[in-house]
């Protein structure tokens, strides 16, 4: 993926050609990259599984050789100067486009194998396996979400039953793809795109042991994230808001609002996320209640001495 990265990025500058409106070079660069991302954040995953090693070392195999095979196709359809996904124009192209199906289905299905090793692991630290397994379970499901492009529209079914439909699927909701965007990431700017969903779940897989580490390198300075309880409540506080972030994308995807367009109710949603989270981050940092025999002494004199036989 790292040399495909650099295959595509020289594509870019080279080849000026436009596909679905953007660069045809665009899709297997950001393939690459975020492979690149999400590969390095799996393989440390998988050093941390205790039991199963072997199976998990062909899950990440199956993986690898799954994100490869797609990257392959899209870069193949490139330098043909078509399109990877949803087309069925030809024979080749749909065959190519139900490959790349199978190859996502099989990489689905080897990280979840990944994700029950990872839950069955023996992790010393319980602010690292929240966030390792929060970070997996998310990515599953923001990678399951990916499922959804695939749904044909009304009108699409309409032309597979006569047999005239060249494209069965869409990234984008309410309006067509290939319309305006958003710079570097492609995104719509004029309807919803299920991109984002997907995107946003699968990377919870490196944000969330991102966000640990940064409490880690915090603790020296700050005196309360020394405490491994507050890590874990701050790691759960942080797992449950970016849980709320997929769903509230998805559900804006779903409406064909694009993401930088959100209306009254996306808005009111966000904030009464932020505010949760807040709320959620003051409490898990808050001190609890000093109990009584931590209270200095009143002044009083102690009568429970008298109270105790002497034993003379």
């Amino acid at each position: 993926m790292a040399v495909m990265t650099v295959v595509s990025g020289v594509g870019l500058l080279a080849d000026d050609r436009i596909l679905a409106g953007a660069a045809i070079w665009a899709k297997p660069f950001k393939f690459a990259i975020s492979f690149v991302v999400y590969a390095l954040g799996l393989a440390w995953m998988l050093t941390l599984v205790t039991r199963g090693r072997r199976v998990g070392w062909w899950a990440g195999t199956v993986v690898a050789l799954t994100g490869l095979a797609e990257v392959v196709i899209i870069t193949g359809q490139v330098v043909r100067g078509k399109r990877s996904h949803f087309n069925v124009a030809t024979h080749l192209d749909a065959l190519l486009f139900r490959v790349m199906g199978v190859t996502v289905a099989l990489l689905w299905a080897a990280m979840l194998v990944i994700a029950i090793l990872l839950l069955r692991a023996r992790i010393a630290d319980r602010a690292s396996a929240a966030a390792i397994r929060a970070g997996v379970l998310l990515a599953l499901a923001g990678a399951g979400l990916g499922f959804l492009m695939t749904l044909p529209t009304p009108e699409q079914r309409a032309a597979d039953r006569l047999g005239t439909a060249d494209v069965i699927g869409a990234h984008t909701v309410g309006v067509p793809d290939g319309g305006p965007s958003m710079p570097l990431t492609g995104w719509s700017t004029t309807g919803g795109d299920l991109r984002i969903p997907h995107f946003v779940g699968m990377h919870a897989l490196q944000v969330l042991p991102l966000f640990l580490l940064v409490l880690a390198a915090l603790a020296p300075h700050v005196p309360r994230l020394r405490e491994p309880r507050v890590r874990l409540r701050l790691v759960l506080v942080a797992s449950g808001a970016y849980a709320a972030l997929i769903a509230l994308v998805l559900w804006q995807a779903l409406r064909g609002q694009p993401l930088i367009h959100p209306d009254g109710a996306t808005l009111v949603c966000a904030v009464l996320i932020a505010l949760s989270t807040a709320a959620g981050a003051y409490a898990a940092l808050r001190r609890p209640p000093r109990t009584d025999a931590a209270r200095p002494e009143s002044g009083l004199p102690d009568r429970t001495a008298e109270a105790v036989p002497s034993g003379r």
